[in-house]
């Protein structure tokens, strides 16, 4: 049986900023995952589509997946979560979909050091249900809320027909976002 050697064990908060009441996730993770795994962790927690292009701002550095649109960037894969928040307190940002410019800012609370088995990401909490891909940013998240929650609100049919569903802003499904992290492995 191989056994595998301990690990630091980082518990983020992930804030969805500008939503009010926040859209947040709490979520457990090793260290030494690297950015671009952390991206696909951020995505399944929030409940994002992977649609969009992203990045991290640790403080003046961009740091994400290559691409000609995007300029400079240091490649997400040679980041591990470690090395850009080294310390509980730790803040850095994760910025999804540049259109609608998705900032998210993820805060470490704890660091447990010596964690021996810890298979995937887990997501352990969280408030209010991500935001509709496409909606228009804060400013069409916030006019989706309103309309949704008001039949006489002069786009409730317009939403209602775009999303084909009801849209419940306090949802959160926590089963389905550790059904999607489940399928996440570390690749160290």
């Amino acid at each position: 049986m191989v056994r595998m050697a301990p690990q630091p064990i980082y518990t983020l908060k992930i804030t969805l900023l500008g939503t009010e009441p926040p859209v947040w996730r709490r979520v457990v993770v090793r260290g030494d995952i690297w950015l671009e795994d952390l991206h696909y962790v951020i995505q399944s927690a929030m409940g994002w589509t992977n649609s969009h292009l992203h990045q991290f701002s640790v403080g003046k550095k961009r740091i994400g997946d290559p691409h000609p649109d995007l300029g400079d960037l240091e490649d997400e894969a040679d980041f591990a979560l470690s090395d850009v928040a080294p310390r509980k307190g730790a803040k850095f940002i994760y910025e999804y979909d540049f259109g609608d410019d998705w900032q998210h800012e993820i805060r470490v609370e704890k660091i447990d050091d010596n964690v021996v088995d810890h298979k995937h990401p887990v997501c352990t909490d969280g408030e209010r249900n991500c935001p509709p891909e496409d909606v228009g940013g804060i400013w069409g998240y916030e006019e989706l809320i309103a309309a949704s929650g008001n039949p006489k609100h002069e786009r409730h049919e317009e939403f209602a027909a775009w999303l084909g569903k009801p849209f419940n802003p306090e949802a959160l499904d926590l089963k389905e976002a550790n059904r999607q992290l489940k399928k996440l492995r570390y690749r160290r």
